[in-house]
């Protein structure tokens, strides 16, 4: 078979020849030249046209177009990753902070090292106890994880809500105002904790919520045959049982007594209800002594002028008070006293609650429970005599926001 080439052009030397009498380039005179690279011709000079001033001026301005639309399109893409980003206080601030309180020994360091471990966004605010020799890591994950220094606020039960509202207005480390006072009743005391910059609102929040849940799971436990209709009603006689006695023994006992006496009709006739239908959520005044004219008082919320339960709670309850009234203990008790030893004395009948008002003059010598003895009974108004007789020692512990209840008898 012929080769086409050789048809076409002759041996393998002509058509070496034909290529280099193609080009510029000489032959070569041996080996060693022919194995030089070729020179490379020099480009094209550019025309005048792309040299006038016109011209470079206009690609100059064309130049600045480019690069400030990219410009701009990257400004627009940062700043919506920053529209979109968490908010809170930025990563170089942060840095700051701890550079200045001597935390971190370099700005750019930790920044660095946030950044390539993807947290930049995961920071967050708060006041965080860093210790001694700690790394920028752990300072980072510490940050991370929340892990701020606590703070706690303790509410006592049987507060009102407003003076709940002062006692949070009053913290210091908590920030925001308290738009409106909560409803009566509806805050669970507890002690609560918070981290620096936790708002006041946001704990009123966490008290509704814990009433709520709180109240949902004991009205759901209460005892079968309890004459309350609703949960609401719980939380009442609980606001009533919370002021009466601040002793946890006796709880479940004050509670029967309310509950055996709104089962046969009774009068509750409860002293804190007079002193709430008298002043309110503002509570009464540590130099006030409680009379019995104050007996009188014209208000739905004064149980020894109206019959059954207030028309709202007069303190907030807490957990122990609404167990108690949920499920009572299973006593015939109708009365209690002040003992003279910080609890009370509880009687089935008005005979024996008159021998205890004895014992307790004993204690107070021979001054107590003057009141006891003019009290209303059956005889008088159609109904019992009060199931604490008016004026009465009812000891609160002093934490509980009010001045412990220490009424002295009329002369």
């Amino acid at each position: 078979m012929s080769d086409i080439r050789r048809d076409r052009y002759g041996s393998d030397s002509d058509i070496l020849s034909a290529r280099l009498s193609s080009s510029s380039r000489a032959a070569p005179k041996s080996p060693t030249e022919m194995l030089q690279p070729e020179v490379v011709p020099p480009p094209p000079q550019r025309s005048r046209a792309v040299r006038h001033p016109l011209v470079i001026f206009l690609n100059f301005v064309l130049t600045l177009v480019i690069v400030a639309v990219i410009a701009g399109g990257a400004g627009l893409f940062i700043g919506r990753m920053q529209f979109n980003k968490p908010g809170g206080t930025s990563l170089g601030a942060i840095a700051d902070i701890l550079t200045r309180e001597g935390a971190i020994t370099s700005k750019w360091l930790f920044m660095a090292g946030v950044w390539m471990e993807r947290e930049q966004n995961n920071l967050k605010a708060g006041e965080y106890l860093i210790p001694a020799h700690a790394s920028m890591r752990d300072i980072m994950e510490a940050m991370v994880g929340g892990k701020g220094i606590l703070y706690s606020i303790s509410v006592p039960e049987g507060l009102t809500s407003q003076q709940i509202v002062d006692r949070l207005n009053a913290d210091p480390v908590l920030v925001g105002d308290i738009s409106e006072v909560p409803p009566e009743g509806s805050l669970l005391p507890e002690t609560y904790k918070f981290t620096r910059g936790d708002t006041r609102e946001n704990i009123l929040s966490r008290m509704r919520r814990d009433r709520d849940r709180t109240l949902t799971d004991i009205w759901n436990r209460r005892a079968s045959d309890s004459p309350l209709k609703s949960a609401e009603e719980l939380v009442v006689l609980a606001s009533i049982v919370e002021k009466e006695t601040g002793i946890a023994d006796e709880r479940s006992r004050v509670a029967a007594v309310f509950i055996n006496r709104l089962r046969l009709n009774m009068r509750l006739q409860s002293d804190p209800t007079v002193v709430y239908a008298k002043f309110g959520g503002k509570g009464k005044p540590s130099d006030y002594t409680l009379s019995k004219d104050d007996l009188s008082t014209d208000s739905p919320y004064n149980t020894y002028t109206n019959g059954g339960l207030p028309p709202g709670p007069i303190a907030n309850p807490g957990r122990a008070s609404l167990e108690a009234v949920a499920n009572p203990s299973r006593t015939r008790d109708l009365y209690f006293v002040a003992d003279g030893s910080g609890g009370h004395a509880f009687a089935e009948t008005y005979e024996d609650h008159l021998r205890n008002v004895a014992r307790w003059r004993q204690v107070n010598g021979g001054n107590g429970g003057a009141a006891a003895a003019d009290a209303p009974d059956a005889a008088d108004d159609g109904d019992a005599a009060p199931a604490a007789p008016v004026p009465v020692a009812k000891p609160k512990p002093a934490a509980s926001g009010d001045a412990p209840m220490a009424l002295q008898p009329d002369q």
